[in-house]
């Protein structure tokens, strides 16, 4: 029904934003909140979905992650939480990538995604997404892509969750990669002692 809400972000909250349209507050469902920007005006990709006693609106930054979002959908077994939870990482070229190329292991990383549901995945999308191009600009590539090791990159995005500038995380990842083998905790803790 809704293709797309242009408006004022006027709140960001773990699982959903709130566009304003002239007066009305729209509650939406969306993969990573803290993508958006509060009071600013944006356009946020929608898709209706509407079950016997729930109706919802899910966000997105591009039209490009709604598509993705509806081809999940497709999947026997993946709801919209699910495909919304699929969605989170903000890698989806290497989600992508892992269902060209039947990587399981990669599929069942993501919460709530067994063995049988990530071949489900593969089965259901490995020759539909052909037509899927992801357009990334600068501004939402997450520093999480650039990483090699996993903790540092969950701290990364930890940190960019918690509302620290892209160009500030950039700076203190290069200290942080000389510091190996700690937990994502330890990572967190030595990039804020850094960003003061």
């Amino acid at each position: 029904m809704y293709e797309y809400l242009k408006g004022t972000i006027t709140a960001i909250l773990p699982s959903y934003i709130v566009i304003d349209i002239q007066g009305v507050g729209y509650r939406v469902l969306v993969a990573n909140p803290y993508a958006f920007s509060l009071n600013s005006t944006m356009t946020v990709y929608v898709e209706q979905i509407i079950r016997d006693n729930d109706q919802n609106l899910y966000g997105f930054l591009t039209k490009e992650d709604k598509d993705l979002f509806q081809k999940l959908l497709n999947v026997s077994g993946i709801g919209p939480k699910s495909a919304l939870a699929i969605l989170a990482n903000s890698d989806h070229t290497g989600l992508i990538n892992a269902i060209t190329q039947n990587d399981i292991g990669f599929l069942t990383k993501f919460p709530g995604i067994g063995k049988k549901t990530a071949q489900q995945i593969v089965l259901d999308l490995q020759n539909k997404l052909s037509d899927l191009t992801l357009s990334i600009d600068d501004n939402n590539v997450s520093v999480q892509e650039e990483a090699t090791d996993s903790e540092l990159a969950d701290a990364l995005l930890a940190l960019e969750a918690l509302g620290y500038a892209k160009k500030d995380i950039k700076r203190v990842e290069k200290e942080l990669t000389k510091q190996t083998n700690l937990t994502t905790a330890a990572y967190v803790s030595s990039g804020l002692r850094l960003l003061q």
